[in-house]
Formats: C-alpha cells, sequence, structure tokens
C-alpha cells in the first residue's frame, strides 16, 4: 500500500502564486513528490518520462492548448486520475470539462480539506473504474494504490461518500460478489471480492479468518475452537487462525 509520501502528483498551472499556494497545502497533507509545469507540452513531455500518480489541472494554462485538451490527451493515452482546478465554474466551462470525465472538480480558492477530499475521492472513483476495467481483461493499467489515506477509508452508501476510521471496522463478511462492512454503529454494502478489499486494508489489524471473512484483530473479545466474538457476533475461523491468535496472545 503506497501513503501519500510515495505519491506522485504533476500540477499544471500557470499561476506561480497558485502553485506555491498549492504546494503547500499538499506538503501539509503529507503529499511531498510533487511537480509543476505550467502548460500541455511540458505536461506532456513529464508523463512520458516518469510515472505520475495523479495530476492536478489549471483549465486554462500558458500556450495554445488548455487544460481540458491535456485532459483529453491523458484519457486517450493514459490511465491516470486527473482533477481540474480552476477559477471557473460557469456552466460552459463546466460542460466542457466533463467531456473528458475528470476525476474531481476544484473551484479556487480552495482549503487544505477541500484538496485533501477531492484527492481521496479520485483515487476512489478511479480505482473502481480500474478494478472493472480488470474484470474485462484490460491490459497495461497504471494503476493508483488502493488507497492514499493511512489510517481511514473511503465506502460509498446512496451516492455518499462515507470516511471510515480503520479502527471502527469490526469484520467483513463475502456474500458472493458483495461484501457487508459491519463498523462500531453502521453496515454499508461494497461490491468487491474479499482479496481485493483485503489489500486496501492494513495487514496490522485485518486478517483473513474465514474464507468468508476478514476481522478486524483488535475487536476480538473472545476466542474459542470454531469462532472468535466480535461485538454481538460469532464469527467461524480456520484452525490455522486459531493458531496464529493463539500464538500472537502467547509472545
Amino acid at each position: 500500500m503506497l501513503l501519500s509520501n510515495d505519491l506522485r502528483i504533476l500540477l499544471v498551472e500557470d499561476n506561480l502564486v497558485v502553485v506555491d499556494s498549492v504546494h503547500r497545502l499538499l506538503s501539509k497533507l503529507g503529499y511531498n513528490k510533487v511537480e509543476s509545469v505550467t502548460d500541455y507540452n511540458a505536461a506532456v513531455q513529464i508523463l512520458s518520462q516518469k510515472k505520475i500518480h495523479l495530476l492536478l489541472i489549471d483549465i486554462f494554462l500558458s500556450g495554445t492548448e488548455t487544460g481540458i485538451e491535456l485532459g483529453g490527451y491523458i484519457r486517450k493515452n493514459r490511465n491516470i486520475p486527473f482533477i481540474f482546478i480552476t477559477a471557473n465554474s460557469d456552466r460552459a466551462t463546466v460542460a466542457k470539462a466533463k467531456e473528458v470525465t475528470p476525476n474531481g472538480y476544484l473551484v479556487k480558492p480552495f482549503e487544505k480539506e477541500d484538496l485533501f477530499t477531492a484527492i481521496e475521492i479520485a483515487f476512489f472513483n478511479f480505482r473502481e473504474q480500474s478494478s472493472v476495467l480488470e474484470d474485462s481483461n484490460a491490459a497495461n493499467l497504471d494503476l493508483v494504490p488502493a488507497t492514499i489515506l493511512t489510517d481511514s477509508i473511503f465506502i460509498k452508501k446512496q451516492h455518499i461518500y462515507h470516511r471510515i476510521s480503520f479502527s471502527e471496522i469490526l469484520y467483513i463478511k463475502s456474500d458472493n460478489v458483495y461484501l457487508e462492512v459491519y463498523t462500531i454503529d453502521k453496515t454499508f454494502v461494497v461490491r468487491s471480492s474479499l482479496k481485493d478489499y483485503h489489500t486496501k486494508l492494513p495487514p496490522k489489524y485485518f486478517y483473513k479468518a474465514h474464507k468468508s471473512y476478514i476481522v478486524n484483530i483488535e475487536h476480538i473479545s473472545s476466542i474459542n475452537a470454531k469462532d472468535v466474538l466480535i461485538g454481538q457476533k460469532r464469527i467461524p475461523i480456520t484452525k490455522d487462525f486459531k493458531d496464529f491468535l493463539m500464538k500472537t496472545m502467547n509472545s
């Protein structure tokens, strides 16, 4: 799992004051591998030379090509999420931007929290789209990390993304092509395999206890030969997982 300080972000912006401001916001959020260019051609050159995980693109750039044209280039030639950052929120600009399906749209000026949320949701949506493409045997995807949060994950419920702390997750149950994610006070349904979702969780706390369950060992309150108790739920476990728990407890 890549963390925020491992992500490589390319900022495409021709206003040096904005460049400095965005760099400072990104640094405060823990994104330290950030490069900046001012136009379309320079951005394309960077993309051909380096692995970039995310682009932040101003719509109106110096030079003849716009940020929207850069977005179109990325959609045709790369598999990388990008977010438009712009002072323009008029209908005509938004409609034009939508044609290249950006992963986010931020209107300047924006705060640190706005930038953080836009980046997280952009990655979440992109990861979900990439999973669909993988299922369709798409090739050569420059996949981004499953999550760039170090302590939580976004889960979608009824068109709203809820940020859930890893510590709140009790266990996850597989139900065919869906997962039921049980937290301290809520339940979410996610379309994913148990194996793929496991990669999004910190391995220090989350273990596959059974072919249909992942558990957060921090919430286990009792253990017996065949199951563990988490909250009010008895969860079946394999012998290997039981042996692992006993060894961990006695070490």
